[in-house]
């Protein structure tokens, strides 16, 4: 396992994360003990870095990394592993509107009450980060739940401070980290999706922030498991992010990629992540991993040599402008 600056902050991580939406729910079945197994399976290999939050389960997520980490500290285990979690706004439309007031979506006091809950979940009296689950330009101007968490931070509650960005509008956190508002940031970045490249990537470099890449598979697609008959359960939410041609025209894009590693040493999951990683600004990637399997072959991507320039500048055509598939047709 290959290690990161984490930003400008006094420490690394590992650059394979372990994405614990999955283990949570809302991707199908998913035992508790196959999570477990892959929690542990890949801290065995050298994974330092857990991202989770809130929404995963009704913070089912958070509970199964506490009790993995409960476990391994009763076994003797001294490695230091660092989990981020995140806060979603309070009760309204996702993502926040323009007309929506930070001090009703993201108040001091609701702040408060979901970082005790967060830090009881984990079992723990202090977060290594939490993130804000998403943002809207609308508050850069005055964005009051900084100021909360920083407070937070002095307080000695919270280590560091991020943002998960809003798919709709992921450029909306450039002022926030030039503004000094943020130490980290998470990003959806991938070979669809390449906007943050144009200048997001560079603004976080710049100033400093850490960078967590998330959808590094664009929810499974970039691996090449799937075909346009590929079918999800209605609890499962690519059944809707996948809704009416998308699932077709994903797979038809992915093939291109295929086409593009023929010849080469890359599977398709491997091209995926050794593209995200090829960017000097990325602290770590988090593909969602629920099992032991999945465990060895992402962890294993780390010790692949680098991309090839070449190949990598290839890669650079399959930048997908097809909009936002979140919020639905």
């Amino acid at each position: 396992m290959q290690f990161r600056p984490f930003g400008r902050h006094a420490f690394s991580t590992s650059e394979i994360g372990f994405g614990a939406w999955a283990i949570g729910g809302s991707w199908g079945a998913q035992a508790d003990t196959d999570s477990l197994a892959a929690l542990h399976r890949a801290l065995d290999l050298g994974v330092t870095f857990i991202d989770t939050a809130a929404g995963y389960g009704n913070g089912r997520s958070e509970k199964l990394i506490a009790q993995v980490l409960r476990t391994r500290a009763a076994a003797g285990k001294t490695e230091k592993i660092f989990v981020a979690t995140k806060t979603p706004p309070a009760a309204g439309i996702w993502p926040p509107s323009p007309y929506c007031r930070a001090e009703d979506r993201y108040s001091e006091t609701y702040l408060r009450e979901n970082l005790a809950t967060r830090c009881a979940n984990l079992g723990v009296e202090k977060l290594d980060l939490l993130q804000l689950h998403t943002w809207t330009r609308a508050w850069n101007r005055n964005p009051t739940p900084f100021k909360t968490l920083r407070a937070l931070q002095r307080e000695g509650r919270i280590g560091l401070i991020g943002v998960s960005t809003p798919e709709q509008d992921q450029n909306s956190v450039i002022d926030l980290m030039r503004g000094g508002w943020i130490d980290s940031v998470q990003v959806i970045y991938n070979l669809f999706e390449q906007e943050p490249a144009a200048e997001l990537l560079d603004v976080a470099k710049e100033c400093g922030v850490g960078v967590i890449v998330r959808v590094a598979f664009d929810e499974g697609v970039l691996t090449g498991k799937f075909t346009s008959d590929t079918t999800f359960a209605s609890d499962d939410f690519r059944a809707k992010y996948f809704t009416g041609d998308r699932l077709a025209r994903a797979v038809a894009h992915a093939e291109e990629i295929r086409g593009d590693l023929a010849g080469t040493s890359y599977t398709m999951p491997q091209a995926a992540l050794k593209f995200v990683l090829s960017h000097p600004a990325v602290s770590n990637v988090i593909p969602g991993i629920r099992t032991v399997h999945q465990a060895d072959l992402n962890c294993a991507v780390s010790d692949l040599p680098a991309m090839p320039v070449a190949l990598l500048e290839k890669l650079h055509r399959h930048n997908w402008r097809r909009g936002v598939w979140y919020g639905g047709k």
